[in-house]
């Protein structure tokens, strides 16, 4: 069973494949947080809690008898602010007095098959058989709140999730001015913290710093998880890497404001805390009512980074995607956006499609400037119907002469937006987030609709199913291009402006949700600016994002290497751009760019009618090549072979889940004269098995590829690539 408990020790232990969590009720029904980390056998482990009489570490009442027991030293398994734990708290509640404590005390749980759900809100899934859940609810002792804590454990894949649902079980109405969705407590300091940062264009670079006294947090009050910081994180080991070291992963499935915060404390216990953001939060419950936090999903490895990476990435092409593409191979697509971008005409966008279609793309897709009044950013976002100045077939005519090609259609749009200069902010203004009597913020000229109003989702689904209807769309591009400010909602009271985000966020999923219902046959991609929303939360309604506005392929190496530790290869949006690069002016070789693109979804964001014949031909030879090797690329296991931040070359590698196959890329980021040998240790083949290098004649052992490496060739040229492929073709 991956759910034990011991009713009379009130001890509850979770197993995973390789971990063991537990939990257990102290003598004064406070849940305390006992270990997470390598699997042992079933046992009491309370023994490593261990207590001292300290000074300024108060002591709950009931146990003032009892010195050394404190809330401030003791580790917790949900945290509250106000009686007497000043370290990082997961829960704040005002109450109708002003005061603003809350004591947890253990009331009860229950164990269940399956995975929780939770209403509104993306989360994992999984089928009865797949998972357990565990419940436990704890109740404040003086006013009635209470917290029920959801435990969701895929034992097979070293999976524990967290959320909560808050109470209001008083008679009078609460503010929740803080509400996260977990906390764990490590007995241990020496720990460090990976998170990923970055600005647009440039995004989820991986950054690691030691945990120490004081608090270390990183997160987003932009409105969306951001370009600046992902909602996601590792807590490892000091000395882990890639294949040592005890790591833990946690991965906010939401795309709104989020806080990750870790310190250690007085007595070098390591703390943890998860959730959204609480900075411009305030959340009002009259009685009876309830909130439920966003999930937070914790995958543990004890050998390294690597098997964080790979879990999470098979946990979430399985249990998080539910489109239908993420088990299809999806098509090679064409943008016109950095060969047109708004300036285009229905017979120039044929002509690209034309194009396109010669060197083997399915896809053609008719980014910006197709709707309203649209012929730069400054007007026309919210008129949801087609300019027939651009396209006098309209979108459907269009969609019918590029299925006529042959080639799939598709289709951007920008739902949650709004441009002053369109006949919906003329007809209502109410509708878009704006604080009375201030003149607000503006980025790109638009303004951002009140997500949270069932009358604006209304509007969007009613304009952008009645295009999808008429014309023939197999692929939709969501964009969002601001960040959220001035966040007022005509809706909602003066009490209950501190909701405005966390709603826009939940009307957001709602509308999501409607579409693809709707319309399951439509690959839908997410994006914000290229990767400003690229999170687990998404991912549960779109099977893809898209990474980054910045095609340069060797910045693309970064990007995608920091974006690989949580999220699927198959979901990062990827293409071949023109030479030399539009954001950053660099020349690389068109080799070098597909091998980039190869590594996410593949396509291209170019009028390939300006390539020469020879540029074509290599294309169509990479698009062979990429739709050869899809299944090992897009559904096998990915290795990060090196580390492009610190390292001359980049490398990483595909295999098949048998072991059979594998895919290997290499870039030169720094070709020397004179250089040195390069070789590199490859990754998850079958230790006995003999395996051919580019079906040459020669074999090579698994065992020797991985211990003592791969030779590879002398590198020359700028930025310079290479592929390899290797078949198993016999066993040992």
């Amino acid at each position: 069973m991956a759910i034990i408990v011991d009713e009379n020790k009130q001890l509850f232990t979770i197993h995973t494949k390789t971990s063991t969590y537990q939990m257990k009720v102290s003598e004064y029904g406070h849940l305390l947080h006992i270990y997470y980390g390598n699997k042992l056998e079933h046992m009491d482990l309370s023994y490593l809690v261990r207590g001292v009489n300290r000074g300024f570490s108060g002591t709950p009442y009931e146990a003032k008898e009892d010195r050394p027991y404190s809330l401030d030293t003791y580790p917790q398994e949900y945290s509250t602010y106000g009686v007497g734990d000043y370290r990082s708290t997961c829960l704040s509640v005002e109450h109708e007095d002003g005061s603003q404590a809350l004591e947890l005390i253990y009331e009860s749980y229950q164990i269940y098959d399956g995975k929780y759900k939770l209403e509104g809100l993306p989360a994992v899934w999984a089928k009865e058989t797949e998972a357990q859940t565990l419940e436990i609810t704890l109740k404040d002792k003086a006013t009635g709140v209470k917290v029920l804590l959801y435990y969701g454990v895929l034992e097979y894949l070293d999976v524990i999730t967290r959320a909560c649902k808050i109470y209001n079980g008083t008679s009078t109405p609460i503010y929740l001015n803080k509400a996260l969705s977990c906390c764990v407590d490590f007995l241990q300091n020496k720990m460090d913290l990976l998170s990923f940062h970055g600005r647009h264009a440039m995004e989820r670079v991986m950054q690691r710093k030691e945990i120490e006294h004081g608090k270390l947090s990183i997160g987003s009050i932009r409105g969306t998880s951001s370009h600046q910081q992902n909602p996601f994180v590792i807590l490892c080991d000091n000395n882990a890497g890639e294949t040592y070291g005890n790591c833990y992963g946690a991965s906010f499935v939401y795309s709104g404001n989020f806080l990750a915060e870790a310190e250690v404390d007085q007595i070098n216990h390591t703390r943890f805390v998860m959730g959204i953001h609480p900075e411009g939060f305030r959340y009002y419950l009259e009685p009876q009512e309830e909130f439920v936090t966003p999930e937070v999903v914790f995958v543990y490895s004890n050998s390294g980074l690597e098997q964080i990476s790979l879990k999470y990435h098979d946990l979430y092409r399985n249990h998080l995607i539910r489109s239908k593409f993420v088990h299809e191979r999806k098509p090679v697509l064409l943008n016109n956006w950095e060969a047109t971008e708004f300036h285009f005409t229905e017979e120039k966008l044929v002509e690209i499609a034309k194009g396109g279609k010669e060197i083997g793309v399915e896809l053609f897709v008719m980014d910006d400037g197709w709707f309203g009044k649209r012929d730069s950013d400054t007007s026309g976002l919210g008129d949801w119907f087609c300019n027939m100045e651009k396209l006098p077939s309209g979108v459907e005519g269009l969609a019918e002469k590029i299925h006529g090609l042959g080639m799939k259609f598709g289709i951007w749009i920008e739902p949650e937006m709004i441009s002053e200069d369109s006949n919906l902010y003329r007809n209502h203004p109410e509708w878009c987030l704006k604080i009375p009597n201030r003149t607000p913020n503006v980025e790109r000229y638009q303004l951002v609709l009140d997500m949270s109003r069932p009358d604006v989702r209304e509007y969007l689904y009613d304009s952008i199913s009645q295009i999808l209807e008429i014309a023939k769309v197999d692929y939709v591009k969501w964009d969002m291009n601001r960040n959220l400010s001035d966040v007022w909602s005509q809706l909602l009271p003066a009490n209950r402006q501190g909701e405005a985000s966390h709603r826009y966020v939940l009307g957001v999923y709602e509308l999501m949700e409607r579409l693809i219902t709707n319309y399951p046959n439509i690959l839908w991609e997410g994006c914000s600016g290229g990767g400003g929303r690229f999170d687990a939360g998404i991912l549960y309604y779109m099977p893809q994002i898209w990474c980054s506005d910045d095609t340069d392929a060797i910045e693309r190496i970064s990007i995608q290497y920091g974006t690989s530790f949580a999220y699927p290869i198959s979901s990062i949006g990827s293409h071949v751009s023109v030479v030399p690069n539009q954001q950053t002016g660099r020349t690389t070789t068109l080799d070098t760019r597909a091998t980039v693109a190869m590594s996410g979804t593949f396509g291209y964001e170019m009028d390939i009618r300006t390539l020469s014949e020879e540029e074509k031909e290599r294309c169509r030879q990479h698009i062979e090549q990429f739709k050869m090797h899809y299944n090992v690329i897009q559904y096998g296991d990915y290795y990060r072979l090196t580390n492009p931040l610190t390292e001359e070359i980049a490398a990483w590698q595909f295999v098949d889940k048998e072991g059979k196959e594998s895919f290997v890329s290499v870039v030169g980021l720094h070709v020397r004269a004179n250089a040195p040998f390069n070789r590199i240790l490859l990754r998850g083949l079958n230790p006995t098995s003999y395996y051919t290098i580019d079906n040459g004649e020669e074999l090579y052992l698994g065992d020797c590829l991985m211990k003592a490496g791969m030779n590879l060739p002398i590198l020359m040229g700028d930025y310079p690539s290479k592929n390899f492929y290797l078949k198993e073709v016999r066993k040992g």
